[in-house]
Parts: structure tokens; sequence; C-alpha cells
């Protein structure tokens, strides 16, 4: 059960060192309680006092580690049941399949092409993480070819899915390197799946047909010292899938069943007949609440809107998505091109550069630091005043960069048109439209 702060407190060094970067122990205790700050940053706690506080602190939905390398990935670590609650902290993980029995020109070309799924989005690259292997006839030698292949030759990290001990011992060996996912033991097979990731310290899913048999699967599997389970209701329509995923994070962080504090895994390419359904099912668990998502396949026309939903989803709604500050090269402009400025908020900066790029009039950007506020906002809160803006031109290097003097700013940003002036003695100030999608037209009459 979680401590109160005041419990946390007794346990706590009391040396108000603020080391942990708060000015009292009890400050941090409280931040610990709340689940706004980890117990590593307190440097004199006790052996004997991290112990229990750990297991206190830990989160309902505890954390797993799939995967090594430059794809390893966390799952679960969740604390809420909507994200407006606070954050949602380890995105969804999704996986592509392949049967073992795949040829290796198959395999290579599936790799290839998946491996190419990334984009560009708000600074970040948007990818997928895993691909699952999947036994499809029992031949130990032809499961452990093809999972070896995609954990040494790919940057994915790996499912291993049998039903065969013996051949989930094989890929375990095989794989254990890049610490792939076993997949999954069931009350028929927790003693050999469970010895076998003990042996490997690799994470093991469980599966059964209810959640009572599941908490009665995971309360075995950690007696036997296991602690990184992933959990599959084995539900396979929609409709009991999904209850099955709200019944699990409720019971997790509402009533505290540790017994199914641990993420999930869901199967859209077991309950859909063609990749739109798949794909839908898909979306539906990235929202609630799977951990990791199993697709039969990735396709650019599914995967980079599954992409952007999870992006959309586990961006921290406190925490607004940002630019850089800086000066953006758009079209390669020359001394001699627009110059536009407007804030860091990354969606603002993704439609007004779209639009600049789509009018075909290579342009300087200025990208002031507003703390992620759109242009009207960032006005109304003076992080986009006329003095500002005006100092930003002078230390952004700009003025190196082009002859003229002549500045374009938001048309919602039309009242500090008179204070960049006065910060900008001898340019002239041009207030360009109110809406981005009148740039192009803007621009050309320029």
């Amino acid at each position: 059960m979680a401590l109160t702060g005041i419990q946390i407190f007794k346990l706590l060094p009391k040396t108000n060192c603020k080391e942990c970067g708060v000015p009292t122990c009890l400050a941090f205790a409280m931040n610990l309680a709340s689940g706004k700050a980890e117990l590593d940053t307190c440097p004199y706690v006790s052996d004997e006092a991290r112990e229990q506080l750990a297991e206190a602190s830990a989160p309902p939905i505890r954390p797993i580690a799939v995967g090594k390398g430059v794809r390893a990935a966390k799952t679960g670590g969740e604390t809420v049941m909507y994200r407006h609650e606070k954050t949602f902290y380890n995105p969804t993980l999704l996986a592509a399949t392949v049967r073992s029995d795949i040829s290796d020109a198959n395999l290579n070309a599936a790799l290839v092409k998946w491996n190419a799924f990334q984009y560009e989005r708000v600074g970040l690259n948007l990818r997928p993480e895993l691909v699952a292997v999947k036994d499809v006839n029992g031949d130990k030698s032809a499961f452990v070819k093809v999972a070896k292949k995609v954990a040494e030759t790919s940057e994915f990290n790996v499912i291993l899915m049998s039903e065969n001990a013996e051949v989930m011992k094989a890929g375990a060996e095989a794989c254990a390197f890049k610490r792939p996912l076993m997949y999954a033991a069931t009350a028929a097979t927790a003693d050999a799946f469970g010895k076998i990731a003990m042996d490997n310290d690799l994470p093991l899913a469980i599966k059964a047909d209810s959640l009572e048999a599941l908490i009665a699967l995971s309360d075995k599997l950690t007696g036997m010292g296991l602690k990184d389970l992933v959990l599959d209701s084995g539900a396979r329509e929609v409709k009991q899938a999904l209850e099955d995923q709200v019944a699990i994070r409720r019971a997790a962080l509402k009533k505290g069943n540790r017994s199914l504090g641990f993420p999930t895994i869901t199967f859209p390419s077991e309950m859909a007949s063609n990749v739109d359904m798949e794909s839908l099912i898909a979306a539906m668990f990235i929202a609630k609440y799977g951990g990791i998502v199993v697709l039969s396949d990735f396709a650019g026309e599914s995967i980079f809107p599954l992409l952007l939903e999870r992006l959309n989803i586990f961006t921290d709604p406190q925490r607004p998505m940002t630019v850089t500050e800086g000066i953006y090269e758009i079209g390669n402009p020359n001394e001699n091109s627009p110059v536009l400025v407007t804030t860091n908020f990354a969606l603002t900066y993704f439609i007004v550069s779209g639009e600049i790029e789509s009018s075909n009039v290579p342009s300087w950007l200025l990208i002031k630091n507003s703390e992620g506020l759109s242009v009207l906002t960032a006005w109304a809160a003076g992080k986009f005043a006329g003095d500002d803006v005006g100092a930003f031109v002078k230390k952004c290097g700009i003025m190196d960069k082009v002859k003229h003097k002549e500045l374009i700013i938001p048309g919602y940003a039309a009242a500090i048109a008179g204070d960049i002036e006065e910060e900008l003695p001898g340019w002239k100030i041009i207030v360009g439209p109110r809406e981005a999608a009148h740039i192009p037209a803007f621009l050309k009459t320029k």
C-alpha cells in the first residue's frame, strides 16, 4: 500500500540538505508520495529505508524494459487513468509479425521496408519498435534462425511467440542479448516458461481466459521470483478486449491490485480480417490501454497515423511541444529573401513553415521562444512583446544574413509593430496575414 507523505518523511534522513532539489525533507516526502519525485534523488537515504520506500513509491503499474540497443523501450509505469490527470509516461510499443517459416528473401525485404518507417515530427523521430516472431510449426531451428536474424541484423527488438517450451528456450537463449519479450506462459506452461525467463533474465507475457485466471497466474509467477510480466487477458473479441483493458488498468490504479499491476499486450492482428479494421482496433488500444500492440504488418498508410496518435496521447499535456529558438531556412533563402517571425509552439511552427514552403518563396523564419505558446496566447501573456521580439532579432544573427531591413510579423500580433520599430530603428515592420493559409498569397505579392 502507498505510504503517506508523513510516513515517508519518517524514513528520510531529515538533513534538509536541498540536494534533491526541494528545500526540506518534508517537501521531498510530499513530492515522493504524489509521484512528483524519484527516490534516487535523495543521496542520504539509508539502505533499509530505501528498501521500504522503493516498494511503497513504485508505480502501480510496473514499468517493463523490452529490448536493448537503440530502440530499447519501456512499457507500463503509468499512474493515472486519464492523461489530463497528470500524464502518460511510456508510449504504447508497436510490433509487426513474422512467421517462423518465412523465407530469407521475404524477411530481408520486410525488415528493409519496416526500417524505412521513420517520421520526423516536432523534432522527434517516430518509428515502431518491435517484431514478433511467431512459431508456426514447432521447428526449433527455423524459429531460432528468424528470431536471431531480426535481433542481430535490425534495430528492432523481438517478441518471441511460441507455445512450445523447447522452442521458446532455444529462441530465448539465442536472442538473450537483445532482451526479447517471451510470449506467452499459460497455466499449463507457467513452470517451464517461468524458469526460462528467470534463467535468461527476460520479461514474460502471461495469458489466461479470464481476469481471475490471469491474477492466479500472475501470483504464481511472481511467487517464483519473476518481476517483469506483461498481461494478456486472452480476449480476441473487440468489446471484451476493451473491457479487459479498462478493468486491468482500473484494478491496478484504483484498487491497488498488484497482481494486475503490469502492462498489457494486445493483438489487433487476431481481431480483424483486413488492414483497415486492424488499424482501427490498434488505435483503440493505443488510447485504452495497450502497453504493446501487435499488428500483422507495418504499412505506411496505417503506421503513420498510429504513430501520430501515440505521439498526441503520450505528450505531456502540462508541457507544450516546442521547437528550438533560432533561424530556420526554408527553400534556400538568400540575402534578399523575406524574414518572418513567429513563436516556438510546435504546431505554429509546422503550419507556418509548411505554408511558406508551399509558396515557393525562399524565406527566413525566425522562431522566438514563447514557452510553447501560440501567437495570440503568447502576446496576451507578454511572451511575444514588441521589445522582446526586437531584441531577439538583434541577437539571433539574421542581420548578418540579409541586406534589407524588413520583418514580417503575425497578423494577430499587429499591436507590437510599434514597439518592434522602436527596438529596431530603421527597420520596416510589416503586418502579415492572421491566418497561415494566407501566407503563400501574401509572400507572392511581396
